[in-house]
């Protein structure tokens, strides 16, 4: 059988573990944080000791009963389970998706937890190391890598004739390329409203082109997604 002191030092590095993945994602603002990712990891070992130590005792053998235990249901069922916890991160914001990262984060914690409470303390700590190298030094690289950023430009407008060409002209001349755009009109107030989906290279503030599109005759109000 598992000794009470080993119970206690799985318990403990799997707080470890988790808390230093959660620390990662605390310092930059993340919704699930140290206390979140600590507390998964501690319950996934948790479960994984329970499993191990129903399937060590009923395997012994109880006098005048058989059982057939399996170690893995239960854990099993906290993997799945924990679907439920990484979709509560995962957040859309108009045409972007964020949280993906955390929910994944919180996944591999689970995952942590499960192999620390069954034993394989080496194995949890590479995982980790590994986990925190793709959050820190994968994300700087990435910063460098040259992609497409998309974002979207809403314009309120008085409805004057040629108004959309001087939109997609200022738009153009920041270096946005225009993926498609859509157009409504208010014909009682007079009004336009344009949307614009941009693409570029390098996602920059967008500080100019709100400020030469604000600065145009008729333009009440520009919102840059």
């Amino acid at each position: 059988m598992i000794t009470d002191l080993e119970i206690i030092f799985r318990l403990f590095l799997a707080c470890v573990l988790g808390g230093v993945v959660g620390l990662e994602r605390e310092v930059h603002g993340r919704p699930a944080g140290v206390r979140t990712y600590l507390l998964l990891s501690l319950g996934s070992a948790l479960i994984m000791v329970l499993s191990e130590y129903l399937f060590l005792k009923y395997q012994t053998g109880i006098p005048g009963i058989s059982l057939s235990v399996d170690p893995g249901r239960i854990a099993a069922q906290a993997i799945t389970g924990i679907g439920f916890l990484g979709a509560g991160v995962i957040i859309r914001y108009k045409d972007s998706i964020r949280g993906l990262t955390t929910a994944a984060c919180v996944w591999v914690v689970c995952a942590v937890g499960l192999a620390i409470g069954a034993g394989f303390y080496l194995f949890g700590s590479v995982v980790t190391g590994l986990t925190l190298f793709s959050l820190l030094a994968l994300k700087a690289g990435e910063r460098k890598l040259r992609k497409d950023w998309y974002r979207e430009i809403e314009i309120v407008s008085e409805d004057l004739p040629g108004q959309m060409q001087r939109f997609q002209e200022v738009i153009e001349k920041q270096e946005f390329e225009v993926v498609n755009f859509g157009l409504k009109r208010d014909l009682k107030k007079k009004e336009m409203t344009a949307n614009f989906l941009l693409r570029e290279r390098t996602l920059t503030p967008g500080r100019q082109v709100l400020q030469e599109i604000f600065d145009m005759d008729g333009v009440k109000t520009v919102d840059l997604g």
